[in-house]
């Protein structure tokens, strides 16, 4: 059997990042288990990382972040920040709909961004978001979409 390694992850202090983590084989998350979610989402933000806009769709996530300093010489990782949103929604999820099991895929992507016009490009497609896959006319009324302004 053969095993794909996963590149390391780069991360640099004081960048913004694109992160997309995915439900367990496609699981599609209820109104109430994406609400979870959301919330796990926003918990740290102002304190780990700076949360710029989030939405959770029935199946996957797009998050965009920017991670704080721990300490004097170490920031907040991807990988802690995600392994503390997915640890603490995947035991809250099955309270908020009828699911046994795994929740989340292993890993993530995500991109670094480094312009401005990335920024805004990538703030745009979590917008439009739910408004590509149908679920909201418009991102304003989608429920499970949080941004800072």
């Amino acid at each position: 059997m053969r095993y794909k390694k996963q590149l390391p992850q780069l991360e640099k202090p004081k960048c913004r990042y694109f992160i997309t983590f995915v439900t367990w084989e496609r699981l599609e998350l209820t109104p109430e288990a994406r609400q979870v979610v959301l919330d796990a989402c926003k918990f740290f933000h102002e304190q780990r990382y700076e949360l710029f806009a989030v939405v959770i769709m029935p199946d996957h996530v797009h998050i965009m972040i920017q991670p704080f300093p721990k300490s004097e010489t170490e920031y907040w990782s991807i990988g802690s920040i995600l392994h503390s949103i997915k640890s603490y929604s995947s035991k809250q999820i099955p309270k908020a709909m009828l699911h046994i099991g795994k929740v989340w895929q292993d890993g993530r992507y995500d991109e670094m961004i480094r312009t401005e016009e990335e920024f805004n490009n990538k703030w745009e497609y979590i917008r439009q978001n739910p408004v590509k896959a149908g679920l909201s006319i418009t991102p304003e009324e989608y429920p499970f979409l949080w941004e800072t302004f």
